[in-house]
């Protein structure tokens, strides 16, 4: 009989191959470092004529809004300080932000004083674009439809509201209850993205951890309408921030994981994890991803703003404190990551070769 030791067996381990596999995660590098006089980077968008990037900020305790601008490699070129010439001014709350695709207006979306600015992209001068009906709106991220008509998402009110290219007093699109939360972070209707035969419109929920799908009728129309909604995906950890690539999979930041989550678009399967957060460096920084919020397709790169925010000291409350909070507490120095836009190999899909640049 055949006595086999500890000794055996550790050799016999060591000689048999290893078949777990982790996701391959990419490497996470600082894209750029917010100046002093602004923190927390929320919303982000690319210039695509020049290919400079636009970063907003999202202030808690701050008294004025500000949009931060870098040129395509990282490199500071101006902060935009928000004004308008009526009351009130714009709040130190910014969220998402993006340039119209036809009239090439910048608009920004101010979070405290739930409405859209048009703003100057070189003076921070701002006219008002769209308003809402109603009190107790979370305006939060902004996508367009082939019309250029304007769709917004209403965090705290289950809607996403939709006004025409040139602005005005915005009317809801869709209102549903899958849209809305009572979770922790509090927002429901986030991060939004139409799929590319803009037969399905595709939106983040942060406090439920979901992504929620709207079908969508005559999406190539001046005038598409709402269809059935639906839960399309469940357990992203912080659903945030949603772009969708040329191949219509689906990147979300998930805020609470410090990662971002790829899932194709037929069964909401899982087909990469990118980043993660490696802990805060000497200089104050997260390094990694910290509470990532938005991002971006930057040519051959993905561009993450990572939020930072200790959610328990900003809703002054401990009880909504997250994983998150006391890392975010030691943040002092305000990040943008990047990583490679790349879909690594993953056994069991029908390819064998990493994807590259699937945007």
């Amino acid at each position: 009989m055949l006595r086999v030791t500890p000794l055996v067996t550790l050799l016999l381990l060591i000689a048999l191959p290893l078949t777990a596999h982790g996701w391959d995660r990419g490497d996470v590098d600082r894209f750029a470092t917010l100046p002093a006089g602004t923190s927390h980077p929320e919303g982000i968008t690319v210039d695509r004529q020049t290919g400079d990037v636009y970063v907003a900020d999202f202030e808690a305790t701050g008294s004025a809004g500000h949009v931060v601008v870098f040129d395509p490699k990282g490199r500071f070129l101006r902060t935009l300080t928000l004004t308008t010439k009526t009351a009130p001014p714009p709040s130190s709350l910014l969220l998402g932000l993006d340039f119209h695709p036809t009239t090439g207006a910048f608009l920004v979306i101010d979070f405290g004083n739930a409405r859209v600015l048009n703003v100057d992209k070189f003076t921070g001068a701002s006219t008002v674009f769209m308003t809402v009906t109603g009190t107790g709106s979370g305006l939060n991220a902004l996508t367009f439809d082939d019309a250029g008509n304007v769709y917004v998402s209403d965090s705290f009110r289950s809607i996403v509201w939709r006004t025409g290219p040139n602005g005005g007093t915005a009317a809801p699109w869709v209102t549903d209850a899958r849209l809305g939360t009572t979770g922790v972070p509090p927002f429901g209707a986030n991060g939004l993205a139409f799929n590319q035969a803009r037969t399905a419109l595709y939106v983040a929920n942060t406090g439920n951890d979901t992504v929620v799908k709207i079908a969508v009728n005559n999406g190539k129309s001046n005038n598409p309408t709402a269809g059935p909604v639906i839960v399309f995906v469940n357990s992203i950890n912080g659903a945030d921030g949603l772009i969708v690539d040329d191949d219509d999979n689906i990147w979300v930041c998930a805020n609470q994981a410090d990662e971002i989550v790829v899932i194709e678009p037929t069964q909401g399967r899982v087909i990469a994890k990118l980043g993660d957060f490696e802990g805060i460096g000497r200089d104050g920084a997260p390094i990694g991803f910290l509470f990532p919020a938005s991002l971006v397709f930057s040519g051959k790169d993905l561009l993450v703003t990572n939020l930072s925010l200790d959610l328990g000291a900003a809703l002054g409350d401990p009880e909504k404190r997250t994983v998150d909070s006391p890392w975010a507490a030691q943040v002092t120095t305000h990040t943008v990551s990047r990583i490679r836009a790349r879909i690594p190999a993953v056994k069991g899909l029908n390819h064998d070769d990493p994807r590259d640049d699937r945007h």
